[in-house]
């Protein structure tokens, strides 16, 4: 009797990159890049949102392509992340000092197909943390996965991503 495999997980992952690469080039051609290399770190690529340009987050001075992904895996959320962490390392990322640096890749599990986790020994919580206030995660989020629901508030992508958007009437 064949052994059973375990049923694929969907991941939303975000993308981002704000250094030029030696091999790859600009930061959106990076992401390109890294999103071809998921397929070949056994993360099948279902699909990737159209790259955007954004203002980085702390001190960095250089702007920022941004994108989103939509993979699936028979992995675990923290078999993921080391896979994501070891695709970072190999386009050149090394992580220390000061969070928000400039970085040739970034590569962020956003949601899952799993719900929400916490899991302190991967240092790994999903929803990522910050998803919800960042316009150039939700905005590309929409293109690929605008149904899905953040666990925690229970609103889609595309409803976070409109917060983030609308415009607010002037106070009086």
């Amino acid at each position: 009797m064949p052994a059973a495999t375990a049923a694929p997980h969907r991941y939303l992952i975000a993308l981002g990159s704000n250094v030029r690469h030696a091999r790859h080039g600009a930061p959106a051609q990076v992401l390109r890049a890294a999103a071809r290399a998921l397929d070949d770190a056994g993360l099948v690529l279902q699909a990737l949102s159209p790259i955007i340009a954004s203002a980085p987050v702390g001190p960095s001075r250089r702007r920022y392509a941004n994108a989103c992904a939509v993979i699936t895996t028979p992995l675990e959320p923290a078999q993921v992340l080391a896979r994501l962490q070891a695709l970072e390392h190999s386009f050149g990322r090394v992580r220390r000092g000061a969070p928000w640096r400039a970085r040739t890749l970034d590569l962020d599990i956003v949601l899952w197909s799993g719900g929400a986790l916490a899991d302190i020994h991967a240092n790994l919580v999903i929803p990522h943390p910050a998803c919800r206030q960042r316009p150039f995660v939700m905005g590309p989020a929409v293109h690929v996965a605008a149904d899905w629901r953040d666990p925690l508030t229970g609103l889609a992508t595309k409803h976070l991503a409109s917060r983030l958007t609308r415009r607010r009437p002037a106070p009086r």
